[in-house]
């Protein structure tokens, strides 16, 4: 059989059947994926001859469906074939292209104000590739001539009175030169760090005194960056002013006044032109109102994404500041994944270890310790941890420099801004032709006209004003033909939904995500901090063969622990040395730990059994420290012994920390040779423990002698202490959350780092694990052939014991093999990766690194799951929000088109003045995109599945409504253009007048019950919630005064005439029979082509049993 369709098949064959799936159909979206079952009661029967029909068969369904999916898609893709942009990183060329091909733009300042612009991106990349090589230049070549500078003949600083009487002792310049240059022979020659410190008065101790602050900000400046000023509201005026079709009509009304005031005089020649001005003033007025408000949004969020925290040292205490207060002399910590907040000094640490490729450009990272201990702001902690003195803020440093250029140039738009331009475009050049159509077609009757009656050679002003006229209502059909608002609505509503987002704790940092969001098909979740509490407790400990249960204090507050002084001892040097945490004292006077939630359990735990951090702390030197990380799982310490001798200390991933051990302390606290059978015991322990959702971890210990390498911490021949039991209870709400997206289609996987028990049995309790999921951990599935993959990813449900680059693999099999829409949480700077792989990247604001969120598109503010379920319904509720925006405005569209241009044609008059089709554009544009793309999401937008990639955005559901209504309101302004008079029984000397008025304002209340009408798409009850969005209550009130406004006391300047209570009522009964009709549409039925819900295996069901086969 020759096959059009090129494809792969596999085969699942369980106890009720065969499950065929099929990959890469050409036609369908790409990569696509279908899955076909045949009951085992139908092949049970079958003979050989009767299994190769069936294959026929469904090779023909395959080839069918192809056939019939790219037909549909082709016209679609052909009209749009420019405007498609991938949601992530779209390249230069794809947005150099759709820009070419908005041909049809009225206003290209307010069009493209929120897309990015290509040439000043463009500029700023090569100032910034400047501003690097002279970084490198600094770091490198000025660094080795420094080393033939004598420290004798070094520039000279003058120190302003001010500062010397503040008791500074070194220039601001100076000082930044210094670290700028690793100028390591200058500070030397300031007598090191020690040196420095005294210079800029400020103990390495204590740190910086509150009280000092504002006198350093003074003399060595604050920690902030040359911003570009924001934009005032004139400028949103003078960019709405910039649409071409106002000016050709502010023209227009300009000559109509000249030539009205000869010809009619003072007041009478004035009304018509200025009848324009007016609106157009008005138009303006509101568009610049709207895009203002959006603006303070936006700047709003902005200042958000820039709120980052770092740990200091301040008046004896360590605290959490604002990197825009921090000052010259702050004591700053640093561990894996800060930012480096400021150029500064190296004081003490362990295995820093920097990554300065975002300011040098070089991807080699830099060891910092004491003979290299210059850091520059704007660069990562990529391993290791320290203390730095702050030198040099703000402007002052390269960093400064460089984050002018960052901001230039915009963000990149978003798939649906773009697909929206297309669709403004095509509507464009169909309205622009109907314009001009119209033209002709009204000057040539008036010229046929004037022929008849011999009147071609006398002209007279009266006959130019007409003409004037006719322009004018081409050049408005033009403004209401091209909807310059679709594009700008995403913009608007996008706005909204952020705002909304950030007052539910989730920072949006790219606009396409909030958008991509909604088409979510997929989210691997980190289980801690996500889906539970991440307030963490020690919960249970097994030690000297004992199981503990921590439950309660005893009398004297210290919980006393059933084991000897000695084993005690062991364990709370393990528990207070090794940690990357402090025990510090807040204002109350009480302790306070400053840590990872794991690391704060274990203290809390030492301080219970009566542990004092600060007398560990003192009692032992520390020499070597090899931090915790996602990759290593493990935290290990070396200590030197008061009594001479080193001790290492070693916790982490309980299995891991096991093995490397082959000993253990017994009942007397000795340690003893960890035998095969006591090994199985433990890890039946750690089994026990975290089947009962408990996170395990192992303690463990190695004492070595003078003569071992020095600093160098042992990977094997450890002391098993304890195995401890870590409580981190599910957060309330994440079961239902977890449900809710699976009703809506969207499937949950978790990846995290701990043991595969404690996973699955929080997993169970989200709801996460069902009966026929997998669960592996991350060793195995590294491991794993590609057919392996394919076969157990579909359902995959939880993976444990995962590193970072299992997460990234498993992203880019959904993306890639199974055409997957991939959501994926994260924390660690190892996490980047996966973060900037997947979709959406959502990275923890409270337990994420600065790499993490800087890697992310939306920061989870709260780390809470629900917060993600929530990002995912208010991306769905955009998208929802814009399809209904264009579904109202394509109706205007055509009405207003086809109703003037048949006028035009057959009557020679369109019913429709420039004035009242400047009011239907506002309507239908700026105050539409308010009132329908700021709906607030209902809960059942997650009870549909998600849109798929290459799903047509104008759906049949909304060609549907929009034909049905057209032809209503075609139908009844139709009837009243030309035999309204007969209709409405009008007579009299202003009959016309007032038949166009009721034509008027008949389409006006069209418009407003249509706009109610389209907060449903395919449901009948189009009032529910209608009542609690203010603003679309607002906006219907508003436009139904102001037309009663315009129709009643402003006829002189909008072309109509006062109405009787009967013509009122008449304009809005015609308006509000459109809901009944809307009604009638609805029940018609349409065969949309909408995903099908998903199976848990994340497959699309389709029909199944004989009659497929």
């Amino acid at each position: 059989m020759k096959r059009k369709c090129l494809a792969t098949c596999c085969s699942v064959i369980g106890e009720h059947g065969i499950r065929v799936f099929v990959k890469g159909c050409i036609g369908l979206s790409n990569p696509s994926q279908l899955s076909f079952f045949f009951p085992a009661s139908v092949l049970s029967n079958s003979s050989t001859s009767t299994i190769k029909k069936k294959k026929k068969k469904l090779w023909k369904h395959i080839s069918l469906l192809s056939s019939n999916q790219k037909q549909r898609m082709d016209l679609e893709k052909y009209f749009l074939k420019d405007f498609d942009v991938d949601n992530k990183n779209p390249s230069e060329e794809a947005l150099k292209r759709w820009r070419s091909a908005a041909t049809i733009v009225k206003n290209r300042r307010r069009r493209f104000r929120m897309v990015a612009d290509l040439v000043k991106r463009s500029e700023a990349e090569k100032k910034k590739l400047k501003i690097q090589e002279k970084i490198r230049v600094a770091l490198y070549v000025q660094k080795a001539a420094l080393q033939f500078i004598d420290a004798g003949s070094r520039a000279e600083y003058t120190l302003s009175d001010e500062a010397r009487e503040a008791g500074f002792g070194i220039h601001p310049d100076e000082l930044a030169s210094i670290v700028r240059g690793h100028d390591i022979k200058g500070l030397k020659f300031h007598r090191g760090v020690e040196g420095i410190a005294r210079k800029v008065s400020v103990s390495l101790d204590d740190g910086v005194h509150e009280s000092d602050i504002p006198v350093r900000q003074k003399i060595y400046g604050i920690n902030r960056y040359t911003e570009k000023p924001p934009r005032t509201f004139l400028m949103f005026v003078w960019d709405a002013l910039q649409d071409l079709t106002l000016i050709i009509l502010m023209v227009c009304a300009v000559v109509s006044i000249g030539v009205g005031l000869a010809t009619e005089g003072w007041p009478a020649g004035m009304y018509d032109g200025m009848g324009i001005l007016l609106s157009i003033i008005l138009v303006v007025m509101v568009t610049a109102i709207s895009d203002y408000k959006q603006s303070l949004q936006f700047m709003d969020l902005d200042r958000e994404k820039k709120k980052i925290s770092i740990q200091v040292t301040r008046d004896g205490k360590r605290q959490k500041v604002s990197i825009y207060d921090l000052v010259v002399g702050d004591i700053v910590h640093l561990s894996i994944g800060d930012q480096v907040p400021a150029d500064g000094i190296f004081m003490s640490g362990h295995s820093l270890v920097i990554d300065e490729s975002s300011l040098s450009g070089e991807s080699e990272p830099v060891n910092i310790y004491d003979e290299k201990p210059f850091l520059l702001s704007g660069t990562k902690v990529q391993d290791g941890s320290g203390k730095m003195l702050v030198t040099t803020v703000g402007m002052r440093t390269e960093w400064g420099k460089l984050m002018e250029t960052l901001n230039e140039g915009g963000d990149d738009e978003t798939p649906l801004q773009v697909k929206l331009n297309g669709v403004a475009t095509i509507i464009g050049k169909i309205g622009l032709s109907f314009a001009v159509v119209t033209f002709l077609v009204l000057a040539i009757r008036f010229l046929v006209e004037k022929a008849i009656h011999n009147e071609f050679t006398h002209w007279s002003s009266t006959d130019a004003i007409t003409l004037i006229d006719y322009f004018a209502i081409a050049v408005t059909i033009i403004v209401v033909a091209v909807p310059e608002g679709l594009p700008l609505a995403v913009t608007l509503s996008l706005a909204f939904a952020m705002k909304k987002l950030m007052n539910d704790r989730a920072l949006v940092r790219h606009l396409s995500a909030c958008e991509t969001m909604g088409s979510a098909s997929c989210i691997c979740t980190d289980k801690t901090g996500t889906l539970t509490t991440n307030h963490m407790v020690v919960n249970k400990i097994w030690i000297c063969r004992k199981i503990t249960d921590i439950k309660t204090k005893e009398d004297d507050g210290i919980f006393h622990l059933e084991t000897t002084e000695r084993a005690l001892n062991i364990l709370l040097q393990a528990i207070f040395q090794n940690t990357g945490s402090e025990v510090v004292k807040d204002k109350e006077g009480k302790n306070a730990i400053l840590g990872t939630p794991t690391e704060t359990a274990l203290l809390e735990f030492g301080l219970l059994l009566g542990g004092d951090f600060e007398a560990h702390r003192k009692e032992f030197k520390i020499i070597t420290v090899e931090p915790f990380n996602s990759v290593r799982k493990k935290m290990s310490v070396l200590v030197a012994l008061p009594e001479g001798g080193m001790r290492a200390f070693c916790k982490g991933a309980s299995e891991l920390v096991l093995g490397m051990c082959d000993k253990v302390i017994d009942d007397n606290g000795e340690p003893v040779p960890l035998s095969e059978r006591k090994f199985r015991d433990v890890t039946d322990i750690i089994n026990d423990f975290a089947s009962e959702a408990l996170r395990t971890l192992c303690l463990a210990f190695k004492d070595l002698n003078d003569s071992s390498d020095e600093k160098k911490i042992p990977d094997n021949g450890y002391t098993l202490i304890s195995v401890v039991g870590i409580k981190d209870p599910v957060r309330p709400g994440v079961k239902e959350a977890v449900q809710t997206c699976l009703a809506a289609g969207i499937t949950v996987r978790m990846v995290t780092g701990d043991n595969i028990n404690t996973a699955k049995a929080i997993a169970r309790e989200c709801g996460i694990l069902t009966s026929d999921g997998e669960a592996v951990e991350g060793p195995e599935f590294r491991n794993m052939s590609p057919d392996d993959m394919k076969r157990i990813i579909p359902k995959l449900q939880v993976m444990a014991r995962s590193l970072p680059l299992d997460k990234h693999t498993l992203v880019t099999q959904l993306r890639n093999t199974f055409g997957e829409v991939v959501a994926v949480t994260g924390d660690g700077t190892n996490d980047a990766p996966a973060l900037h792989e997947a979709d959406i990247g959502l990275a923890m604001g409270i337990a994420g690194t600065e790499v993490a969120k800087e890697n992310a598109d939306v920061i989870v503010l709260d780390d809470n799951f629900s917060t993600i379920v929530n990002v995912t319904k208010w991306g769905r509720s955009v998208y929802i929000n814009i399809q209904k925006f264009v579904q109202f405005q394509l109706t205007v569209n055509i009405v207003a088109l086809v109703i003037n241009f048949v006028s035009a044609c057959i009557s020679g008059s369109a019913p429709l003045t420039a004035v009242q089709l400047l009011w239907v554009n506002m309507i239908m544009d700026t105050l539409g995109a308010l009132a329908l793309a700021t709906e607030p999401p209902n809960d059942a937008l997650m009870k549909r599945p998600p849109v798929r990639r290459g799903d047509r955005f104008i759906t049949k559901v909304m060609w549907r409504n929009i034909i049905g209504q057209s032809v209503y309101q075609l139908i009844v302004l139709g009837l009243l253009n030309f035999d309204g008079k007969q209709l409405l029984q009008l007579s009299g000397s202003d009959a016309t007048d007032v038949l166009k008025t009721v034509i008027f304002n008949s389409f006006v209340f069209c418009q407003v019950f249509n706009e109610i009408n389209s907060r449903e798409m395919e449901k009948i009850n189009i009032f529910r919630g209608m009542f609690n969005s203010w603003l679309f209550l607002g906006v219907m009130v508003a436009t139904v005064v102001f037309q009663v406004i315009i129709v009643e006391f402003l006829g002189t300047f909008a072309s109509t005439v006062p109405l009787s209570w009967h013509l009122w009522l008449l304009s809005i009964l015609i308006g509000a029979i459109s809901m009944p009709i809307a009604v009638v549409i609805k029940c018609i039925p349409v065969k949309e082509d909408t995903a099908k819900p998903k199976q848990h295996d994340g497959y699309e069901a389709l029909s199944s049993g004989p009659e497929l086969a």
